[in-house]
């Protein structure tokens, strides 16, 4: 009788185990942090500042940033674009390892003065947040083909220009990187116009921070 017991008490013990073994990694899953794609690589730039500075990628190497392409001018979406971005700015007051690359797409208008009235009246902080400005065919080639974010000139609409309202999230190692959306692909960019957008963007910049 007391052989009985023991067999069942090593069976039970057995199944336990085997369970055990088989629900960590699961746990492990589910609490894990999800990935974010890996969408390209930003190219190579060199631009002033609205403090006069050159800024290049490796100013930005190491950090976790967010870009976008506007103009100061612009009658429509920049307002909206960066009263969000001074959101995310606010987010991640005093981190370093946070910043913000803001590219005008007029830099004939949008000089180095101009941009550092235009920050102030935003209330840029974060001294990684550069608005640049620099050769408006390099500007828009970063764009259009650096980042795959549409701009052009046309003088048909008001203020003389087109772009998205996209923002890019870019990593430690200058990777464009973008979470998944429910059916598993890739979301490319956040939109700078919505609450929505702007939460997502800000949870991964958090989980890009942690890397």
């Amino acid at each position: 009788m007391a052989a009985k017991k023991n067999y069942s008490y090593v069976g039970i013990t057995f199944i336990v185990l085997l369970f055990g073994i088989w629900a960590v990694p699961k746990i492990v899953d589910y609490f894990s942090e999800p990935e974010l794609a890996v969408i390209g690589e930003v190219p190579p730039f060199s631009f002033t500042d609205q403090n006069g500075q050159t800024i290049t990628n490796d100013d930005y190497k190491g950090k976790v940033y967010v870009a976008e392409f506007f103009f100061t001018t612009c009658p429509s979406i920049c307002p909206i674009m960066n009263r969000n971005m001074v959101k995310v700015q606010n987010e991640f007051y005093g981190n370093p390892e946070m910043g913000i690359a803001s590219f005008s797409i007029d830099p004939e208008y949008d000089t180095p003065e101009i941009l550092k009235e235009y920050a102030e009246s935003y209330k840029v902080s974060n001294p990684h947040w550069h608005m640049l400005t620099g050769n408006k065919e390099e500007i828009f080639k970063l764009a259009n083909s650096g980042f795959n974010l549409y701009v052009g000139e046309n003088s048909e609409i008001e203020g003389g220009f087109e772009h998205s309202g996209f923002f890019a999230l870019i990593d430690q190692e200058g990777k464009i990187r973008s979470r998944y959306d429910e059916n598993g692909n890739p979301i490319i960019y956040y939109d700078g116009l919505e609450a929505e957008g702007i939460s997502m963007l800000i949870e991964d910049i958090e989980l890009l921070l942690k890397n």
